[in-house]
């Protein structure tokens, strides 16, 4: 019997395209990796690129050839098109542990020689400016709240307070911020997305989306070189544009709305389990667990989730249940909520018509007049580009402002999500919308939430603690 042998492909040492070629040569041929990899050059991976991945669209081979690409200072706003895609990892500046500088912010071409452009640029240095001078009034609240340990050095404790006084004050950077982010991606992944920034209704996207293309071609000259702009996708964008215009805009009643969930989705999940470790139909399943009583059912769950310890995934069978929501939350809580990629989500463009959050430490420094004052500024500013260009209004808008999203995801990613988010140490914003989505699911299907664990705290205990207005 062959030894069993376990090595990596170095990127060190062979490129992401003959990386890929080797992987994908297994399938039809009886030697080692390494010896396929001797075998190759870039010209040969890229003749087999040509004929394989473009000729024939074999284009899971090119999943093998991952990429980690650095963005630095691009827009927050441009930051979502780079984000927006499943199946890739990402690190980005955290507006949590790090300040901005008063120039840290982009100026969208579209505005260049635009009547506006000095306008737009007065309002975002006058939110950036009321960003810094808020800093002071909030930290020393917040220092005193949380007054200097025995022998702790000043650094020290800043270091311990800061996310609390900076979490606060981020309310008032704007779209437009600068930042930085870290992608690892295969070049799958990376093609699809170069074609949708390449597609994209902002300058700023398409550019980045250029300059990706270029960077990528450098590690995987065949893999991408055909990612070019998509008409399906910008026409289609134009298409529904024009279409909104008919339908009336209106306030939804509440902020998070579960507006379909799988009835049966508990039951349907306890069938699928004992489905994974049976020889039964699925139907036979479900019938089982249909007929069981309250009591059996509640076993069986505990069987299935009364193991889960603090970072446990618990089995993929709790896929089999998903939840929708619409829901309203200040762009900061978006930015973090965006992260969780296994669900379906469809955000709506920035605006500053759903209105504001105002956080309670904003209001008990005393800088709730400057703070109101530079959001009204900002909402003004907004209307003038809006009527201009939609799009391009959305880098004004500031982090505290409200945020539509519809969203779609299953009971596990539930469990991921809720847990983490309403973590002691998660953003206040995030917290209230975790705590708010649990307690909807709880309603519908109490069996198998009541396993989640949750820091002890409600979404209204939050609303009251942490903010004046949501």
């Amino acid at each position: 019997m062959p030894e069993r042998d376990i090595y990596l492909l170095s990127p060190r040492a062979l490129s992401p395209e003959t990386i890929a070629v080797a992987f994908a040569k297994t399938s039809r041929s009886p030697e080692s990796f390494r010896a396929i990899a001797a075998e190759l050059s870039d010209e040969k991976s890229a003749q087999f690129h040509e004929k394989w991945v473009v000729g024939y669209g074999h284009a899971s081979v090119a999943e093998h050839a991952v990429l980690h690409i650095a963005f630095e200072n691009v827009s927050r706003l441009a930051i979502e098109s780079i984000e927006g895609n499943r199946l890739a990892s990402y690190t980005e500046k955290s507006t949590r542990y790090q300040k901005w500088g008063s120039d840290d912010f982009f100026v969208p071409a579209e505005l260049d020689g635009h009547p506006l452009r000095q306008n737009y640029v007065d309002t975002i240095q006058l939110l950036f400016r009321t960003y810094a001078e808020s800093l002071g009034p909030v930290r020393s609240l917040v220092r005193e709240r949380f007054p200097r340990r025995e022998n702790e050095k000043d650094e020290a404790w800043d270091r311990r307070i800061r996310s609390k006084y900076v979490d606060v004050c981020r309310f008032l950077l704007p779209a437009a911020s600068l930042a930085n982010v870290g992608m690892t991606a295969n070049a799958r992944v990376l093609e699809n997305m170069i074609r949708k920034m390449l597609s994209h209704e902002l300058m700023e996207v398409r550019e980045i989306g250029e300059k990706a293309k270029e960077v990528a071609l450098g590690e995987t000259p065949t893999l991408v070189k055909y990612a070019n702009a998509v008409p399906y996708l910008s026409e289609t964008f134009n298409e529904f544009n024009h279409r909104i215009s008919n339908i009336e805009s209106r306030q939804s009643e509440d902020w998070c709305t579960l507006i379909s969930c799988d009835e049966n989705g508990e039951n349907k999940i306890l069938a699928a389990a004992l489905y994974r470790f049976g020889e039964m139909a699925y139907a036979a399943a479900l019938a089982h667990v249909n007929n069981l009583s309250s009591a059996q059912r509640e076993e069986l769950a505990g069987s299935l989730l009364g193991r889960l310890d603090k970072f446990d995934v618990p089995l993929r069978e709790l896929e089999y249940s998903t939840y929708t929501f619409d829901l309203l939350m200040d762009q900061g809580a978006y930015a973090e909520f965006k992260r969780h990629r296994m669900m379906t989500q469809t955000p709506q463009r920035l605006t500053t018509r759903l209105g504001y959050a105002t956080p309670r430490l904003i209001t008990e420094s005393g800088f709730g007049s400057q703070y109101n004052a530079a959001m009204e500024a900002a909402s003004q500013m907004f209307e003038t580009m809006y009527a201009i260009n939609p799009n391009v209004a959305q880098y004004v808008v500031p982090n505290g402002f409200n945020r539509r999203v519809l969203a779609e995801f299953n009971l596990r990613e539930a469990f991921a999500f809720c847990q983490l988010r309403s973590a002691a140490n998660a953003h206040f914003s995030i917290r209230r919308v975790a705590q708010r989505m649990y307690e909807e699911i709880c309603r519908v299907h109490p069996l198998l939430t009541r396993y989640m664990k949750l820091y002890e705290e409600t979404w209204k205990g939050v609303e009251e603690n942490y903010f004046t207005e949501v």
